[in-house]
């Protein structure tokens, strides 16, 4: 974790906690989140069906401790303004609703509703024209990385979305999420994952040296309490897209307090 890139920690709740459980549940986030106010941004994913009650709910919480509200992000999108796209939404949809954030090509998206990555790049273009943060998700099935295709298949994906990326002056986030470390309780290794941020961020770098410096670039992937603190003690890692985890408050406080505590360590000269 740079001192320079406040971490940012998301979670997604997948189809999880739709109706009152999502607003409790965000409450519950949103008072966790304020004990480490300015040192961790926090974002939570509902939803669709809880994102306005959910936006409302850590406005209201956010005025009572008079703070920022933490973010709330879309966990997809349509990339279409309006239209005939039964069982779809929008980015402008997602606006109003209440969020700031959208995630676009989570693994799940590209591998059960075949997203490709140009299609995800459209996505993220479309988010950030309608005022919408996009996280980008990219990362490698367990046979490509078996084949030695890790750095191959991620860096693809990351080119795809690069214009996207760069127009968003810093706006937008990259997340590597392992697929075969997707709900499964694999993980990364803390080195694993290092080395796959630092080639990210070198590729950010090719296309422009400012632009690697402010995107910040999270790992996915089966992060919990327990092995946290290291992957996010990593230079090139800038925080956690938290599944699993995210639903339970204990556990994603924790890896609040992790990123807050390490976002605050004194830095060697």
């Amino acid at each position: 974790m740079h001192p320079s890139r406040t971490p940012l920690i998301a979670g997604n709740w997948k189809m999880f906690h739709g109706g009152g459980s999502g607003v409790e549940l965000a409450a519950a986030v949103a008072r966790a989140a304020a004990h480490f106010p300015g040192a961790v941004e926090c974002v939570v994913a509902p939803p669709f069906t809880a994102l306005a009650a959910v936006a409302q709910t850590v406005a209201e919480i956010a005025e009572q401790v008079r703070q920022t509200p933490i973010g709330v992000a879309g966990q997809n999108l349509y990339p279409e303004e309006k239209g005939a796209f039964t069982g779809e939404i929008s980015a402008p949809m997602l606006v109003e609703a209440g969020c700031h954030w959208v995630i676009v090509g989570h693994s799940e998206r590209r591998q059960l509703f075949s997203e490709t990555d140009a299609f995800v790049a459209k996505k993220a273009q479309v988010a950030l024209a309608a005022q919408l943060r996009p996280i980008v998700c990219v990362g490698e099935t367990l046979e490509e990385r078996g084949a030695g295709a890790t750095l191959d298949v991620v860096l693809r994906q990351v080119r795809a979305a690069m214009d996207a990326i760069a127009s968003g002056a810093g706006a937008a986030v990259v997340a590597y999420e392992p697929v075969w470390a997707i709900g499964t309780g694999k993980v990364a290794t803390p080195a694993d994952a290092q080395e796959v941020h630092a080639a990210i961020r070198k590729e950010l770098s090719a296309r422009d040296p400012k632009l690697a410096e402010r995107t910040r670039i999270l790992y996915g992937g089966s992060v919990k309490a327990d092995n946290a603190a290291s992957l996010l003690a990593q230079p090139d890692v800038d925080g956690a897209l938290v599944g699993g985890a995210s639903l339970d408050v204990a556990a994603f406080a924790t890896i609040l307090r992790a990123a807050a505590e390490l976002a605050s360590r004194p830095t060697s000269a």
